[in-house]
């Protein structure tokens, strides 16, 4: 039972994206007041192109921010380096940098599983 778990569970992690790092640190920007976190994602899904960035706190409420990428366009295999820029008061509060899949439903195809992956802030 436990080896069928595993296996299932191995087998959804190779439909998931990647985005580094995993615990970014928030630097200073060219912008005194705001503070700047580097990133790259990858995309290892073939039914998913589109990804939403966002930024929250430890109890998930969304911190503002500011990127080029709200939701980014990743072809299949695809990289993606982006900047994601959050001003010094709300630094503290927030911890979790997360891109999640954003599935699209055609009249063949509907897509079981959504990814989620998030980083946390140093």
């Amino acid at each position: 039972m436990y080896r069928s778990v595993i296996l299932l569970l191995l087998s959804f992690s190779a439909f998931a994206h990647e985005m580094t790092p995993s615990h970014p640190e928030l630097k200073l920007s060219h912008v005194p007041g705001v503070l700047k976190a580097e990133m790259a994602m990858f995309n290892k899904r073939q039914d998913v192109q589109y990804y939403e960035i966002g930024v929250f706190t430890e109890d998930w409420r969304p911190v503002p921010f500011v990127s080029s990428y709200r939701l980014a366009k990743l072809r299949y295999l695809e990289h993606l380096n982006f900047d994601v820029y959050i001003r010094e008061e709300d630094a503290t509060k927030a911890t979790y940098l997360c891109s999640l899949s954003k599935l699209k439903e055609t009249a063949d195809y509907k897509p079981a599983v959504s990814s989620r992956i998030c980083s946390r802030f140093r």
